[in-house]
């Protein structure tokens, strides 16, 4: 087995909270700086470097093609047209079984992980991850190299996609769907518009508000409207972000800290103001018509979930051909209007004008310029700084 990079120790430890990277580097008697942030879209950010090992594997990528059985797709809610999973299934003559079971980044990565430390297979084909968890899993080896031969539809990847700081190359990810994180709410309930992130603060709503207890997309939406942009903050600034947010909750603002279970809440009106997903509102306006998702005018956050094979993950091969299937225009134009995200496949656009000319126009779906403009990637920190501001977050939500 090749040698463990100093970087991937250094992350591997402090993922499994058994030395602080201060004492760690006191026993290695040498400084050790990296990073690790997300973005998205034309920033392509992320979590710069690999380990050894992943490098690796990277190289020795081969998947055969084999028969095709079941094949086991771990995704966040309302993320799909299950209309594709059919598609799948006819087409290589396959099952997927397709779990919802992604609700939180950290929550999930902490139910898989003494599998993964252990060095075992957890169960899954595909597994849809966040940016900055995405990066985690390829710094520390908890990812297969994907074959690009059994991939040919990865020519349709977008060109601002195709090289994240935490995947050059786009060796062990592709992006599922991207977005943005900003506001959801209810003008009937919040007595007019919104269009300022001071809605979430704003003590009219009080106990009608929810917050992330993801410390990125929170702290970088408290930071944004602080005056901060997020992808340029020191840990300083993530961390005041991180006490607006306190002050607020202890004042009894937010209804509570969720993941992505803050849709039942925003729809059935227990919160009238929610920190949502720029793609989940147009779903629950099905069941909710008067719900809108607004970008204020201090910016949102933007980010790409990213598809990947986890380590001896039982079919690679079939997780490719599935891959494939998803970059093929069509079949990804269908994912775009069942899920209301940004496609991560060139050409979405032209198949949408002429069979959902509404949703091709649609500034959340395909942003114009201006609009990206005012949005942010997530703040460029080190192993010791995130770790400082999850704890802090971590108070906050427990407190």
């Amino acid at each position: 087995m090749p040698e463990e990079s100093i970087e991937s120790l250094v992350d591997r430890m402090l993922a499994e909270e058994r030395i602080s990277r201060r004492r760690f580097m006191r026993h290695l008697g040498s400084g050790v700086a990296f990073s690790s942030a997300a973005a998205f879209l034309a920033a392509c950010g992320g979590v710069k470097g690999t380990s050894t090992k992943t490098t690796g594997a990277a190289a020795a990528a081969n998947h055969p093609k084999v028969a095709i059985g079941q094949m086991v797709f771990s995704n966040w809610p309302l993320y799909i047209d299950r209309a594709v999973l059919k598609a799948w299934d006819k087409q290589t003559g396959g099952k997927v079984k397709y779990i919802e079971d992604i609700n939180d980044n950290e929550e999930f990565f902490g139910k898989v992980r003494p599998q993964l430390q252990g060095g075992r297979a957890i169960g899954r084909d595909l597994v849809a991850l966040t940016d900055w968890m995405a990066g985690r899993w390829v710094r520390l080896g908890y990812v297969e190299a994907l074959d690009k031969r059994n991939i040919p539809n990865i020519a349709n990847l977008r060109a601002d996609l195709r090289n994240p700081n935490f995947d050059p190359g786009r060796k062990f990810s592709l992006p599922w769907q991207s977005g943005m994180t900003a506001i959801g709410y209810n003008p009937k309930k919040t007595g007019g518009t919104l269009n300022s992130l001071d809605a979430l603060f704003d003590p009219k709503f009080k106990g009608r508000v929810s917050m992330f207890g993801d410390a990125r997309d929170s702290s970088g939406l408290a930071m944004l409207s602080m005056g901060v942009k997020p992808e340029d903050a020191t840990i300083d600034q993530v961390l005041a972000g991180i006490e607006k947010i306190d002050k607020a909750n202890r004042k009894g603002q937010f209804r509570r800290f969720t993941g992505n279970d803050y849709t039942q809440d925003l729809t059935n009106g227990n919160v009238w103001v929610a920190v949502a997903y720029s793609g989940d509102v147009g779903q629950l306006k099905k069941d909710n018509p008067d719900l809108e998702f607004v970008i204020p005018e201090q910016g949102a956050m933007r980010w790409s979930d990213n598809m990947m094979i986890p380590q001896k993950a039982a079919h690679p091969y079939a997780a490719e051909t599935f891959m494939n299937l998803v970059y093929e225009p069509e079949m990804a134009a269908k994912i775009t209007e069942a899920v209301g995200y940004v496609p991560p496949v060139d050409g979405v656009q032209a198949v949408l004008e002429k069979t959902d000319p509404k949703l091709a126009a649609n500034p959340t779906v395909f942003p114009p310029p201006e609009l990206v403009a005012k949005l942010s990637g997530y703040p460029n920190l080190t192993a010791d700084e995130e770790q400082r501001m999850n704890e802090a977050m971590q108070q906050v939500v427990g407190a």
